[in-house]
């Protein structure tokens, strides 16, 4: 079945098993490798993708969910101004050990950042609640999104 869908700014239209794991279409048929998967069962957020602007597990959705949406991974997050401060940030607070999991909390971070943005820990906990580290634990990450919003807010 033919799959069309826009993912990091791209247009795609491949010919797909529509049952296919998104994850695996992402990973394998595109090369977008920083969409790592963990658990395969949604419990880890290491998967997280924004689609159409919101952040989902991409292992537990299939290719067909992908149809005319827009999909956004984290190495396209990356690329951009809020994406480049969010990593600095967490690079000042040694927010990441492994870095296995840092892109599902990158792109819930990132999603935070443009709908929210409030330097607000209880939110911020919440908005990361899909997410696990195994390493580092959660201090570190929580301050490196507290500091993004500080500055995010002393730019505006």
């Amino acid at each position: 079945m033919k799959i069309s869908f826009r993912i990091n700014q791209k247009d795609v239209s491949l010919d797909l098993d529509p049952m296919r794991r998104l994850i695996d279409v992402i990973r394998e048929d595109l090369g977008y490798t920083g969409t790592k998967e963990s658990c395969g069962e949604g419990e880890c957020g290491a998967c997280t993708i924004l689609l159409d602007g919101f952040p989902v597990t991409s292992c537990l959705l299939n290719a067909i969910h992908a149809q005319g949406k827009q999909i956004h991974t984290a190495e396209y997050l990356a690329k951009t101004e809020k994406g480049k401060l969010l990593i600095d940030c967490f690079d000042e607070t040694n927010a990441v050990q492994c870095g296995f999991c840092f892109p599902g909390f990158f792109v819930s971070s990132y999603h935070y950042l443009l709908n929210d943005g409030e330097p607000n820990l209880e939110k911020i906990k919440y908005a990361l609640s899909g997410n696990i580290c195994r390493c580092t634990g959660y201090t570190k990450i929580f301050e490196a999104i507290l500091l993004a919003c500080d500055r995010i807010k002393k730019q505006v």
